[in-house]
């Protein structure tokens, strides 16, 4: 029979695993932005003419303009995916911390 202090060890764990994977999902969605961002850089770049969807109508914009706005969104996206690989890391390593911990009072 595990101790209260084991239990709550375990739990801890479990919780360490949850951040992690909710971590995970929101850097893979800044990571799906980022790639459609990537892609519309590239079309904008080789096209006459810039388009832009405002409230359900799409609107021809100034191609100078939307690539600044969208490499400002890129920007953003970069720094928020470093600050979540950040938290994993931290995550990851307390995760590891903890199963030691577990591990070395089992033995």
């Amino acid at each position: 029979m595990s101790s209260p202090k084991e239990a709550e060890q375990m739990q801890r764990i479990q919780l360490l695993e949850q951040n992690i994977q909710a971590v995970n999902m929101q850097k893979q969605q800044f990571q799906t932005q980022l790639f459609e961002i990537d892609g519309a850089l590239k079309e904008i770049s080789t096209s006459p003419v810039a388009y832009k969807i405002i409230g359900g109508l799409m609107m021809a914009t100034d191609k100078d303009t939307l690539t600044k706005e969208l490499s400002s969104k890129k920007e953003l996206l970069e720094l928020r995916i470093q600050t979540l690989e950040k938290q994993e890391k931290q995550l990851k390593e307390r995760s590891k911390k903890v199963q030691d911990d577990v591990m070395h009072k089992e033995n």
